[in-house]
């Protein structure tokens, strides 16, 4: 006899740590930065080439992670000036915390409106 089982398979949330603030966060919370062939780039989609590094899309930690080397020293490479600058322009546009972020407040209102299982 075949095996009907009737509930869906739990898929496993890829887990990533932020490597300015250190915290493990689901992949698709994190912004991948990724050293390619055409140098260090924000990999928006998560699926260039090549080595890469997740930062929270929080100011706070695109700062810290510039001003520490952490992301030079997790992308095993030295940046240079324009990628520098490129990567401090875009940690420009990212809130300052997790309050001012628009995703993050959708995301937390659906998991406070979830019922909860554990009941």
């Amino acid at each position: 006899m075949a095996k009907t089982n009737k509930q869906p398979r739990k898929r496993s949330i890829p887990q990533r740590m932020c490597i300015a603030c250190r915290e493990q966060e689901g992949k698709r919370a994190l912004v991948r930065v990724v050293r390619g062939a055409s140098g260090v780039q924000v990999d928006p989609t998560g699926k260039l080439s090549g080595r890469g590094a997740y930062l929270h899309p929080l100011r706070g930690c695109w700062e810290k992670a510039l001003e520490t080397r952490g992301l030079q020293r997790a992308l095993r490479t030295a940046l240079t000036a324009e990628e520098m600058d490129r990567l401090r322009e875009f940690a420009q546009t990212l809130p300052v915390t997790e309050a001012d972020d628009p995703v993050a407040d959708a995301v937390t209102s659906a998991v406070e409106k979830s019922p909860s299982t554990d009941e």
